[in-house]
């Protein structure tokens, strides 16, 4: 059988502040874990939330220039100038022309 060998006092004291080291790591990881998560969540709710406004806006747009477009007609509108340009129609041929 094998002789015992006891460590010293400094190596036992060394082994435990490894093991208390990597406690620490591993306690600090899980925290960090839940907060990354809490964080993803709450920024993902507000990415949604953006999304959403984004669409209502889009739609709000569409409405409005289908009212303009049905008020004024088709044509461009400059924004640096406020300026409307309507598309000039084609003219009609009289019936009486041939």
């Amino acid at each position: 059988m094998a002789k015992e060998i006891k460590f010293t006092n400094d190596e036992v004291a060394s082994l435990e502040q490894l093991r208390q080291d990597v406690a620490n790591i591993f306690t600090k990881l899980g925290q960090l874990s839940i907060e990354k998560k809490r964080r993803v969540d709450e920024i993902e709710t507000l990415e949604g939330e953006l999304l959403n406004q984004h669409s209502n806006l889009q739609l709000e747009e569409q409405n409005m220039f289908k009212g303009l477009n049905e008020k004024y007609g088709d044509g461009n509108y400059e924004p640096t100038t406020n300026v409307f340009t309507p598309n000039e129609q084609p003219k009609k041929k009289d019936k009486e022309q041939k």
